[in-house]
């Protein structure tokens, strides 16, 4: 278990190398890949994988549809990185920089000095045909600092300029300088145009005096999309239809067509639902029979900043799964939803745990209430206590990655029934 999820941190740089490290390990497990532009035929067993755009993937099982219902698993593909504009190759001396701009709201600092990867999809032409290809460069580059000594006053905080500090370092140019033979060397050859970031390129590794932790890149959200993948290859004998929503573009607001707030997810609940020979009416009636889970981690108490915590509802490392929880619905969780919840993993012996946010500080949106405004179910925020969240390196504590996966598999496994007198969790 670490070394797979470990493998997919490394070799998941930017949201497409996720999606399609996704799809191999969807169809090495017998899954079918499904276009949007074609007719679906699908059928009880079958299990489905569905791709928009290069980095968004919706697989699904259809379990007995004697309770036509669904239950899914939504995290998101993308992390905060910096993101390479076109034309980027700069002079700066006898040295070549590049351009970059700021992608979702990372730790700027954590960037400096670190093996950077430039990696993402280029769109190529040959003749007439485009064709995307992800990449991830065969050479790292990298943003030194400012040494002290010209800086004095680092070490007591310095406002950041993405477009003076943040310039990456890729080539030692001299006088023949040649932006277009730079660039080839990132984009190779009939590139047109491409979506490009510079990602950590950092090791994952365990810590701890008993290798209890995990430090690695996009821990937030890769962890949750690798979990609900493994659950989801377990789900074959499950009712109903078991969902594993892998969606791009949650740091910078899901307002695209492969994010959250698109149609994606919607669209192949519904393709679903006409595939299976049911009617508007039975999929409105599905979709009130349904629950969502939007997986994102959440913040664990700092062992040096105790103080930016709730007081009362303390979210720790290896203490389970955390439920979510906030009253201006960042989070969609409620108390049935939370108690939904709750149950489930109270079935399977998972430990769990509740995240309030701190009264005084500002709350981050997940994928959940996005995705509510499409398709209407009850659902909860759940995910990963972590530290460091939106550096270029995070941590979380093993035991709790085993849990998530355990919970995700045991809610797969459930069969929910919403009744007049209450709500069946079995």
């Amino acid at each position: 278990m670490k070394e797979t999820l470990m493998n997919f941190l490394r070799t998941s740089p930017t949201a497409y190398q996720a999606c399609e490290n996704a799809a191999e390990l969807l169809e090495a497990h017998g899954f079918t890949k499904l276009s949007e532009a074609d007719d679906w035929s699908i059928c009880e067993g079958g299990k489905y994988y569905v791709v928009r755009g290069g980095s968004s993937l919706v697989a699904f099982t259809v379990g007995s549809l004697d309770d036509f219902s669904y239950k899914i698993a939504a995290a998101h593909t993308d992390s905060p990185a910096l993101k390479l504009k076109e034309n980027p190759v700069k002079q700066s001396g006898v040295c070549a920089t590049l351009n970059v701009e700021k992608y979702g709201g990372g730790i700027l600092y954590s960037y400096f000095d670190r093996p950077l990867h430039i990696a993402g999809r280029v769109v190529r032409r040959t003749g007439s045909i485009l064709r995307s290809e992800n990449v991830v460069s065969p050479f790292l580059v990298t943003i030194p600092s400012l040494a002290i000594h010209q800086n004095r006053n680092v070490n007591d905080g310095f406002p950041i300029s993405v477009q003076v500090d943040l310039s990456p370092l890729c080539a030692l140019s001299g006088e023949s300088f040649n932006a277009d033979s730079i660039l080839k060397k990132i984009v190779g050859e009939n590139a047109v145009s491409y979506d490009l970031f510079l990602a950590n390129a950092d090791m994952p590794y365990t810590f701890g005096v008993d290798n209890e932790f995990l430090a690695s890149p996009r821990i937030d959200n890769l962890t949750s999309i690798f979990a609900s993948l493994q659950a989801l290859l377990s789900s074959a004998e499950s009712s109903g239809i078991c969902v594993a929503a892998c969606l791009d573009n949650e740091e910078v607001g899901s307002l695209s067509a492969q994010g959250a707030d698109g149609d994606f997810l919607e669209n192949v609940l519904r393709r679903i639902a006409y595939a299976l020979r049911f009617d508007d009416n039975e999929y409105y009636k599905a979709l009130a029979s349904s629950f969502l889970l939007s997986i994102d981690n959440a913040h664990a108490i700092h062992p040096n900043h105790p103080e930016k915590s709730d007081p009362t509802n303390k979210t720790v490392l290896g203490g389970g799964i955390v439920i979510k929880h906030h009253a201006g619905k960042a989070y969609v969780t409620d108390a049935v939803s939370s108690a939904i919840a709750k149950t489930i993993f109270d079935n399977a012996g998972v430990a769990h745990q509740s995240f309030f946010n701190h009264s005084d500080a500002k709350s981050g949106a997940t994928l959940g209430s996005a995705i509510l405004r499409h398709a209407s179910m009850p659902g909860a925020d759940i995910g990963l206590a972590q530290l460091a969240m939106h550096s270029a390196s995070e941590c979380i504590a093993w035991k709790d990655y085993e849990s998530l996966i355990s919970g995700l598999s045991a809610y797969f496994a459930t069969t929910l029934r919403f009744t007049e007198n209450g709500i069946c969790v079995e």
